[in-house]
């Protein structure tokens, strides 16, 4: 019998939740026994070419090719879990949108402290996914079906969360691990 499959992503965060996912430490070994992993950094498959079981989204959507990913994972995943901060509120990457994104791009482009650009251009090469008038959390793109705060949400959190997932349970996480005080 073939094992369900779950895919990942980070989009704009710092990669900590999945950090998180491998802080599960000993108990990956048991995670690998219950799924395969599938279009995910764990595994670096860059494609989807199977139907997934789970998508756990990390970050926020601050660029097209975001919405994109978030879009992609929608249509090829059962259930999307977001996971930390950045993927249900967009947490410190949305700091920028208190700030008018011109601002933003010129204080990284050319006004900065540091920055050093002799032709006054702000780069615009097709490559570069363009960036969104703010940062969104995941749910005002996509159909979002659960949530694991904290940021990041403890690996406890991570592993009980995909147990019950997988098993078919609903998804209740007892208060020690979603408190954070």
């Amino acid at each position: 019998m073939s094992k369900p499959k779950i895919a990942t992503t980070s989009m704009c965060g710092c990669f900590g939740c999945h950090m998180s996912i491998l802080d599960i430490d000993e108990r990956i070994l048991d995670l690998i026994e219950l799924v395969d992993f599938h279009k995910s950094p764990v595994d670096d498959i860059k494609e989807f070419t199977d139907r997934c079981a789970v998508g756990l989204i990390e970050g926020g959507v601050s660029n097209d090719e975001n919405v994109h990913v978030l879009q992609s994972f929608r249509e090829n995943c059962d259930m999307l879990i977001a996971v930390g901060g950045c993927a249900i509120n967009g947490d410190i990457p949305s700091m920028r949108n208190k700030v008018p994104l011109r601002e933003c791009l010129d204080e990284a482009y050319l006004h900065g402290p540091t920055v050093h650009n002799p032709d006054g251009l702000i780069p615009n090469d097709p490559e570069i996914p363009l960036l969104l008038d703010r940062v969104y959390p995941c749910n005002e793109v996509v159909k979002i079906d659960a949530f694991l705060p904290g940021c990041p949400p403890s690996a406890d959190t991570i592993w009980t969360a995909l147990v019950a997932v997988l098993n078919g349970e609903p998804l209740e996480l007892p208060y020690e691990l979603i408190k954070y005080d």
